[in-house]
């Protein structure tokens, strides 16, 4: 689906295999992030049903919310573009307001969602979390008229929705089937399609344990499980360990991860086998859910902190 997408066919990604390990374990990666070019892995999936609701309700406008270097802002602009539907991104960030042309100089994402066509608007921290509020969104709907409102990351039941379709036929042999969590929606789609022998592994980029209720509210199924381990920080945190360690995967597998998700995920799974979590003669499925658009913005914080940058 190079130059659109096409919402009404239930594509597949290929599983593209990566290591055979001691033990005989077993990891294939499902090559999400070659979807499409700017709306890729989950993101399509999770827009895909959201942007066919908006449609038709005669909607001609998406307002969504995200951070400076947010996958999920990038993916809607770039998907709205692409279906002729105006954007609206609320941006964390009162500061990222003052001066837009610099703010866009030096965020490759926000410079990308602007150059689609979104309206950025920026609120502070503050007002940001009241994002579900109702009176917040009274107000956002007196600035900017009537719009479809979608999730930040993306994430209801349409989105739900349309990450079940993640998973395609032959991929019931694996035993475990892992990705990265941001706000849930994805892992509770992959929950929803796999088997009962199936078990699904979370990993959270974000600090805590709160994620396991935002899944519960999509998923009644108990065959999965959170690996809280490899947030390295907290979203959007990087150091030099992963950083090498995307940029080594990538020269031996010729397979770009990006530092927010991906890398911590795969990461996480390597670390896991070479401890000996898995059993013998496990296979595992890693889901590869794109977000490379944020590869730029944060080796920009790296060059600042004089630190090793992600190769692309």
């Amino acid at each position: 689906m190079p130059e659109s997408l096409n919402f009404d066919v239930n594509i597949y990604s290929e599983n593209q295999f990566i290591a055979e390990f001691p033990e005989g374990v077993s990891l294939l990666l499902k090559r999400e992030d070659l979807l499409h070019p700017e709306v890729s892995g989950n993101k399509f999936r999770k827009i895909k049903y959201n942007l066919k609701e908006a449609l038709n309700q005669d909607k001609d406008t998406i307002l969504t919310f995200g951070g400076a270097f947010s996958n999920h802002i990038t993916a809607t602009a770039a998907a709205g573009k692409i279906a002729g539907i105006k954007t609206i991104g609320v941006i964390r960030g009162e500061e990222l307001g003052e001066d837009l042309s610099k703010t866009l100089e030096g965020n490759p994402s926000l410079e990308f969602a602007h150059s689609c066509g979104m309206q950025l608007h920026f609120v502070s921290r503050q007002v940001y979390r009241e994002k579900t509020n109702d009176i917040f969104q009274q107000e956002l709907k007196k600035k900017f008229g009537d719009f479809y409102l979608l999730p930040e990351g993306g994430t209801n039941e349409l989105a739900v929705k349309g990450c079940k379709e993640i998973l395609g036929p032959g991929d019931e042999e694996f035993n475990y089937i892992c990705c990265a969590v941001g706000t849930g929606g994805t892992i509770a789609g992959i929950i929803n399609a796999s088997g009962d022998n199936q078990q699904i592994l979370g990993y959270p980029a974000l600090k805590g344990d709160f994620l396991a209720e935002e899944i519960k509210k999509y998923s009644d199924k108990n065959n999965w499980e959170l690996i809280l381990n490899y947030h390295f920080g907290g979203y959007a945190k990087v150091n030099s360990q992963l950083v090498n360690f995307i940029n080594k995967f990538k020269k031996k597998y010729q397979i770009q991860l990006d530092p927010i998700y991906t890398g911590k995920l795969v990461f996480g799974i390597f670390d896991q086998i070479k401890r000996g979590k898995f059993p013998a003669g496990s296979k595992i499925l890693a889901i590869h859910t794109g977000g490379l658009q944020g590869i730029d913005g944060v080796n920009n914080i790296l060059r600042k902190k004089n630190l090793p940058l992600i190769n692309k």
